[in-house]
């Protein structure tokens, strides 16, 4: 049987309450080193967090970029695309056009050979080439071609050769006073520009 007075049992007992609460000192102290490297970690994490959204933002730009680039790429292909074809139709058959006209030229020199002419059988003839002609102008117009006969007009570079100079009292000068062979204009293009005399 133990004779250990209550006084003495309390101080045996004081040193094992004494060593739990430095133990327990001792794990808290513990816990806090081990959550100190996690505190110290997050602003790096975070950190790459934004500079990867930079990144993926700067990307994101850099692709709408090249597809608004792209999108302006493809207007004017298919706006150049869109005139050539017009040019095309408007402008494709000059070469035949060009060759019509020495038709033409030829059809209006008959004209006037017969003009004058009393021979029934010329007669019979030019009405003929008048009807000719008549359907190559009609034909002319349907397909804007423009016939340009500057008789009296100022003379222009762009719509006239002029293949002499003479001096005229009775027009003002750089006047056309005489046309000896007609233009020809397709869409406003010129065909074949008017020979022409102009006055000095």
């Amino acid at each position: 049987m133990s004779t250990q007075t209550p006084d003495q049992e309390s101080e045996i007992e004081a040193p094992e309450d004494s060593q739990a609460a430095e133990q327990d000192t001792t794990q808290q102290t513990n816990e806090e080193q081990i959550d100190l490297p996690d505190s110290e970690d997050a602003p790096e994490e975070g950190s790459e967090s934004d500079q990867a959204l930079d990144v993926a933002l700067e990307q994101a730009q850099n692709a709408k970029d090249d597809l608004l680039r792209v999108q302006a790429e493809m207007q004017n292909l298919r706006r150049r695309t869109e005139q050539d074809i017009e040019k095309a139709h408007k402008y494709g058959q000059d070469k035949l056009c060009i060759e019509l006209l020495a038709v033409m030229d030829n059809l209006e020199r008959a004209q006037e050979a017969a003009i004058n002419s009393e021979d029934e059988a010329i007669k019979a003839i030019r009405e003929g080439v008048d009807l000719t002609v008549k359907g190559f102008a009609d034909c002319f117009k349907k397909f804007n071609i423009e016939t340009v006969d500057p008789l009296g007009e100022p003379f222009d570079p762009q719509l006239h050769q002029a293949m002499s100079m003479q001096e005229n009292t009775e027009s003002e000068p750089n006047t056309v006073i005489a046309v000896m062979q007609k233009g020809y204009t397709l869409h406003g293009r010129v065909l074949r520009p008017a020979m022409v005399m102009v006055s000095k």
